[in-house]
């Protein structure tokens, strides 16, 4: 009996690992964002703290860094759009989303990365699309917009925030003048 007590009080106080769930790595995720692409450019940035605050305001949601890499998409001379990877804490373990832009700033797609929290609570692709077509408006919320997610209530928050952020992110550095504009006649000529 002794011996039971012990196998189970070892069971029950054993932390258990979750396996993290990576569905696709950068390269692959920049193909998926940029089919025909034949060149995909990274760019860093770094937000002034006026920048992190216009931001967090206009995302309704915190910016842990101010470092941000931005990809854009070109195919020959035409701009395909930008390419975000936001990477926040669902609970309390991470997941990674890129969102996909088009060069006027509407969600193409968002991916799922990678999923760190127990894989039942991740959101279904047919979720995620929901996302697609989008713009940073007061409908992009949850319970506007986007429908929720039964039984996975912070899921659905974290990767609305995270869809949020990079929208307020491309429109802050748009109006910075950081990201790149579409070619006109002579303007992108080396690329």
């Amino acid at each position: 009996m002794l011996r039971w007590l012990c196998v189970v009080a070892v069971a029950i106080l054993t932390p258990t690992q979750v396996p993290a769930v990576v569905f696709h790595a950068k390269d692959e995720a920049l193909q998926l964002a940029f089919p025909g692409a034949d060149k995909v450019e990274d760019k860093a940035v770094i937000l002034t703290d006026a920048q992190k605050q216009d931001v967090e305001k206009r995302a309704h949601a915190p910016v842990e860094s101010p470092l941000w890499t931005v990809y854009t998409g070109w195919h020959g001379t035409e701009l395909l759009g930008f390419a975000v990877i936001d990477t926040h804490n669902v609970r309390t373990l991470p997941e990674a989303v890129m969102v996909v832009l088009s060069p006027a700033g509407e969600v193409r797609r968002a991916e799922v990365l990678a999923f760190y929290e127990p894989p039942e609570y991740a959101p279904p692709e047919r979720w995620v699309k929901q996302f697609d077509g989008r713009k940073l408006d007061d409908e992009l919320k949850l319970g506007g917009g986007i429908q929720g997610i039964t039984g996975a209530t912070l899921t659905a928050t974290a990767l609305t925030a995270g869809v949020r952020r990079v929208l307020a992110l491309y429109a802050v550095l748009q109006e910075a003048g950081q990201l790149a504009k579409p070619c006109t006649e002579g303007s992108c000529a080396s690329r």
